[in-house]
């Protein structure tokens, strides 16, 4: 986990690789939660018996705003951003998904510091994301998630 204090270090990483997570285990229970709170009960993500029979992935998979959901889990296992009086999510660019994530599936983010402003005081970083899927060739999603820190000094 790399350590950023403030907007000179976090400057120092951009162009590079800021590091990659832990792995982190899809359960059926994880996507029913997920879609009881988002009201989406595809049977897709939901019906496990259905899935086996009917989808082409053979078991159930996981909405991908679930997945895009886990960002902010595994950026904090990535980045540990001190200083703060406080962050915002300001945006996701250019989000691509690639492959759905079949329930029980491995995941991880890899990020990468892709451009970084400071706006009269605020740091705006655009931190390149990339959700690896254990044994899968192609990423679950691609794509650049936005925030805004507002250092201390």
């Amino acid at each position: 986990m790399i350590i950023i204090k403030n907007y000179g270090e976090f400057e120092s990483y951009l162009g590079k690789e800021l590091g990659t997570s832990g792995w982190h285990t899809v359960t059926q229970e994880q996507i029913n939660e997920f879609a009881h709170a988002t009201i989406d009960h595809q049977w897709i993500h939901t019906d496990p018996e259905r899935a086996a029979i009917e989808s082409p992935f053979k078991a159930t998979i996981a909405h991908g705003y679930l997945m895009v959901s886990l960002l902010p889990y595994f950026w904090h296992q990535i980045a540990d951003v001190q200083n703060l009086k406080m962050q915002i999510n300001y945006g996701i660019e250019g989000l691509r998904f690639s492959q759905p994530v079949i329930v029980n599936s491995q995941v991880r983010l890899k990020a990468r510091l892709a451009a970084i402003v400071n706006l009269r005081g605020v740091t705006k970083a655009t931190i390149g994301v990339e959700m690896e899927i254990d044994g899968q060739k192609k990423p679950a999603y691609v794509g650049e998630v936005v925030f805004l820190y507002h250092f201390l000094d």
